[in-house]
């Protein structure tokens, strides 16, 4: 199962009017009987949420006040995710005359108020941001959002946003959209969501949401497999130049050539393009050949064995990849250990969907034959990786879930021949011109096309290392950028670029277009950035777009995701 996890936005989405009708209530009931969790992410106090919607119960957990509250309805607890508001604050709103209500961590009043808000905000120089609902006006801590809700509310749940459906009508809601492995717009959704989203549903509000709840049940949503380029992972590239991507979650690769031919060059290609996704993955490692791969956490030595306790309990972690070094175990004894470890990760998958990807290297000595439970779930057995000299040696339970093989080495037709005869199929004709270096022949095997010659996805972990450290890391003081305003009164600080387009979602148009007309953005990029691409896409939008606060700060939060972050 791709998705486990539907989370819902509540008012103008789940519920019309502030109520969730019987039909949808019962959509919900089939959503859990099908093994999926449901989680709310509203922008709602929980006071009076719990008012409104008394099956509050059937989620989950729930993420109240934009992100700023964390509730469980089955313990009752909460947990606060931003700071109380401050009293200061308080009592000037209130001796202007704003209308507003106070929750756990969020001030929430309504259009036309906010200029008033943002008055007090600069005039007590506070790190306070703005967010907006079909004129609602919320109030929250710099950095907190519908998006740090729901990661908070999937790291306490151990689940990964790679397989979660987020479904939304309103402004607040591109930023946590945009985290989920699908987003989904309700009908009646405002234009600019709709844009942004994969999927909008025909149905409104609730019925909506019911029509994804069926979809989901139906076929896990097989259908948008090919409108998710975001999440489609490089392999290689044609002689045309457009990639061979695979979609995780629905196949499995084979890579295949003699010794030392580059299997495990290749693949470590594809190894950087999982971690930089973030999607989990666990690579079983016989020969020691990835102990020093920089995005997984290395269990096993040559004087250790790994055990398979300890790779369970890594693996609850959704944010952790890991390298299981076979070494410390005799070479007879590894398909046994294999055996018990792959029966076990199948059980996890089946419970959680993770780890997204498991990589196995000599894969002919530790799948010559599968445990029963992978030969009657093949659907278990998908989101695989296999390295391998003799792809002939592979179950073929295993290998008829390969969708892409990738054969390198002098003999590509030898290699894949070996794997047509295993699935008992006839052998397409393949290329016989002579692979130059980085070079293999690619056969989809799901498709009546005929095989081809690649260049290779060579691994680069110098320049993800660079991409990650300015995506997520600590720029420091002097090259972080401060969204101040035209007096100085604000001093929100982007320590990197995930930082920046978070406060970039919630900063006052003021505040935006004053940095933006200084030519500041693309100034930045240039110069704390070094990534002079991107400084000059955004100093053309600074130019197209001086008056437009809310088109420049698409256009920039777009360019940057595409180029940094868009797998976050």
């Amino acid at each position: 199962m791709r998705y486990t996890v539907l989370a819902s936005d509540y008012d103008g989405t789940l519920a019309s009017q502030g109520v969730v009708d019987q039909p949808t209530l019962d959509a919900i009931n089939r959503l859990l009987h099908s093994g999926r969790k449901l989680l709310l992410v509203t922008g709602r106090e929980l006071d009076d949420l719990k008012g409104i919607f008394p099956q509050l119960d059937r989620c989950e957990l729930v993420v109240a006040e934009n992100g700023g509250l964390l509730y469980n309805p089955k313990t009752q607890k909460e947990r606060s995710l931003a700071e109380p508001p401050n009293p200061q604050f308080l009592e000037e709103l209130n001796r202007r005359g704003v209308p507003f209500s106070v929750g756990r961590g969020i001030v929430a009043t309504w259009e036309p108020h906010q200029t008033t808000v943002l008055e007090v905000i600069q005039r007590l120089g506070l790190e306070l941001q703005l967010s907006f609902n079909k004129g609602s006006v919320m109030v929250l801590p710099s950095g907190i959002n519908k998006q740090t809700g729901l990661q908070a509310a999937l790291d306490q749940l151990g689940l990964s946003p790679h397989n979660v459906v987020g479904v939304g009508d309103a402004e607040n809601d591109h930023v946590f959209l945009s985290a989920c492995e699908c987003a989904v717009a309700v009908a009646n959704a405002l234009p600019s969501l709709k844009e942004h989203a994969e999927l909008v549903t025909k149905n409104e509000h609730g019925a909506g949401v019911a029509e994804l709840i069926d979809q989901l049940i139906a076929d896990d949503l097989r259908f948008m497999d090919e409108r998710l380029t975001r999440h489609s992972i490089a392999v290689a590239t044609r002689p045309d130049g457009k990639p061979v991507t695979i979609q995780p979650y629905r196949g499995s690769l084979l890579f295949a050539g003699p010794s030392g031919s580059g299997k495990s060059t290749a693949a470590t290609g594809v190894l950087e393009s999982l971690a930089e996704q973030q999607y989990q993955f666990c690579l079983v490692d016989p020969e020691g050949d990835y102990e020093n791969f920089m995005g997984a956490m290395q269990l096993g030595t040559p004087q250790s064995a790994p055990e398979v306790k300890q790779v369970l309990k890594t693996l609850e972690d959704p944010k952790q990849n890991l390298v299981i070094n076979l070494l410390g175990i005799p070479v007879p004894d590894r398909p046994v250990f294999f055996a018990s470890l792959f029966a076990q990760i199948l059980d996890l998958r089946a419970r959680t969907a993770r780890p997204h990807w498991l990589i196995v290297d000599e894969a002919h000595h530790m799948l010559s034959s599968l445990v029963p439970a992978a030969s009657t779930m093949p659907q278990l057995i998908c989101g695989m990786i296999y390295i391998t000299v003799h792809p002939e040696s592979i179950a073929k339970a295993a290998l008829e879930q390969v969708e892409i093989a990738v054969a390198v080495g002098n003999e590509p037709a030898k290699t894949l021949g070996g794997l047509a005869q295993a699935l008992g199929i006839s052998a397409p004709e393949f290329p016989n011109s002579k692979l130059e270096p980085n070079e293999g022949v690619i056969w989809c095997t799901k498709t009546d096309e005929p095989p081809f010659v690649v260049k290779l996805c060579v691994a680069q972990s110098e320049r993800r290392r660079h991409l990650r450290k300015y995506a997520e890391g600590e720029l420091g003081p002097d090259r972080s950028f401060y969204f101040r305003g035209p007096e100085n009164k604000l001093n929100l600080k982007a320590h990197n670029l995930q930082v920046f387009t978070t406060i970039a979602e919630g900063v006052d148009d003021e505040t935006w277009l004053f940095h933006l007309r200084a030519g500041e953005y693309s100034r930045w990029f240039r110069e704390a950035i070094k990534d002079p691409e991107l400084a000059e896409e955004v100093a053309a939008f600074e130019h197209e777009h001086a008056s437009d606060a809310q088109a420049s700060r698409r256009k920039i939060i777009e360019a940057i995701e595409r180029r940094y972050t868009a797998a976050a």
